[in-house]
């Protein structure tokens, strides 16, 4: 009987604890897992689009710098170029014939090319030296030499240039620029040279 009772009550026992089990509360399921949305071809164009007119818009903006430094370097070239050319002209020399001092015809061509460079630049002054080849003495030619500089101020003057803008000088045959003593020498130090004393910082173009 006793053995009987407590199989009795270990199966009652096993019927309570049966039954709060079926009481409690099943577990909440597991969240379903989230699934990114799969792109569709629209959306990838559309993205790729976006991408390549990103790297064409850069790609424009360095071309566009590049070009604007570019055009900026060759305007300074340029400028530098037309001062380099306005300074030569007005430092042109020209050439005499022997024991002469009258201007010949490529002298004048060569002073009529100054001319608009100093007429558009009043703050330009010069100087001319007068030169002569090695032949006749060192008074004769020192003379010589201040009436070639003489007469090329002369014609600057006549065409509008003030005189006081224009100083002149003699060496006579002391500053050859050829050493021999030949005609081909002699030619070139037949000569009146023109030296800027005083300019702008640009020289404007005529």
């Amino acid at each position: 009987m006793r053995f009987h009772r407590l199989t009795l009550g270990s199966l009652a026992a096993a019927l309570i604890v049966t039954a709060g089990a079926c009481h409690k509360a099943a577990p909440a399921p597991a969240p379903a897992p989230v699934t990114a949305p799969t792109p569709n071809a629209d959306s990838i164009r559309m993205a790729d689009q976006a991408r390549a007119d990103s790297i064409a818009r850069a790609q424009a903006a360095a071309q566009a710098r590049a070009d604007s430094i570019a055009r900026a370097q060759a305007a300074a070239a340029a400028l530098q170029n037309a001062q380099a050319s306005l300074r030569a002209t007005l430092g042109t020399v020209v050439y005499f014939d022997y024991d002469k001092s009258d201007l010949r015809d490529d002298a004048r061509a060569a002073l009529d090319a100054k001319l608009p460079i100093l007429t558009a630049n009043p703050g330009i002054t010069v100087r001319i030296s007068g030169h002569t080849d090695e032949r006749g003495s060192d008074e004769y030619n020192l003379a010589l030499g201040q009436r070639r500089a003489a007469t090329a101020k002369q014609y600057l003057v006549d065409h509008g240039v003030d005189a006081s803008r224009i100083e002149t000088i003699s060496y006579g045959e002391e500053r050859p620029v050829a050493q021999g003593h030949d005609e081909s020498a002699w030619s070139q130090n037949r000569r009146a040279e023109f030296e800027v004393t005083a300019a702008p910082s640009m020289i404007k173009q005529p």
